[in-house]
């Protein structure tokens, strides 16, 4: 039976959060969680910062107070994270879309940073009921809603590390101008570029010795091909040929990704 808190339809992220929490093995104590999700329990959650807080019907009269964090970034560690997406302009453009890029916890693993709870000491939880279980019923319907908050706005999952989506993009705008400002401000005045002609016959020449250490070969971290990461292409659906042109592009992408894992890693 598929679970409403399961689904493939999710996204990839709301779902992530909920496979971590899932992996601590909360088994019985997330099933009634689920139910208390499904059935309204949680009257509302509000968000203090970095801190998110909430009521939770149970079987009492008055509904119970839930608060709930993660350990929030530092300001140097979120200048690094902030950094290393300026210098990726995909991210900067999927996030000003509301979307969460796929390989978004490659940016914090490289700062040493896990954007997502590492292990069940990193979620600070408490509950007003007598249960002395953490996470109870209640903590566990609250986790469960913040999966649909971080579907809804994935920037929701950042505000829980130390910083809302206006600080981020905020960020991102002045660190990518200051590099512009900075690469311009580098280049004389009167400096003349000169006319760059393209050959095509030798564009993918490259005629200098590689040195054999720095290279690595490795398959694709995800089976996104580029034109899933660059965005749909603004054909019209209703049209057939558009249709039959974008099923086309994604089967040539897909295969000329195949080709290329196997030709990199054929060793004769």
């Amino acid at each position: 039976m598929t679970d409403a808190y399961s689904q493939p339809s999710r996204e990839w992220w709301a779902q992530r959060w909920i496979d971590v929490l899932e992996s601590f093995g909360w088994t019985r104590r997330l099933a009634r969680a689920r139910t208390y999700a499904r059935e309204g329990n949680v009257l509302n959650i509000d968000f203090q910062s970095a801190k998110v807080s909430a009521n939770v019907q149970g079987t009492a009269p008055e509904p119970y107070q839930v608060s709930l964090s993660l350990d929030p970034f530092s300001d140097d560690q979120w200048s690094y994270v902030i950094e290393s997406m300026a210098e990726r302009a995909i991210f900067s453009a999927k996030l000003l879309a509301g979307e969460m890029p796929q390989t978004i916890e490659e940016v914090f693993t490289a700062n040493g940073l896990s954007l997502f709870p590492f292990n069940k000491f990193d979620i600070h939880s408490r509950c007003s009921c007598p249960d002395p279980a953490n996470p109870c019923k209640h903590i566990g319907a609250v986790y469960y809603l913040l999966g649909d908050r971080f579907s809804e706005d994935p920037f929701v999952l950042f505000q829980l590390r130390g910083r809302t989506k206006e600080q981020i993009i905020e960020a991102l705008r002045q660190t990518r101008s200051a590099g512009g400002e900075t690469s311009e401000a580098e280049e004389p005045v009167s400096t003349v570029r000169p006319a760059t002609t393209l050959k095509l016959d030798r564009f993918w020449h490259y005629a200098e010795q590689l040195e054999p250490t720095l290279i690595v070969i490795v398959p694709p971290p995800s089976s996104e091909t580029v034109l899933e990461v660059l965005g749909t292409i603004p054909l019209k659906p209703e049209v057939p040929a558009n249709q039959a042109a974008m099923d086309y592009l994604k089967a040539v992408y897909q295969e000329i990704s195949q080709q290329a894992v196997q030709i990199a890693m054929t060793t004769e």
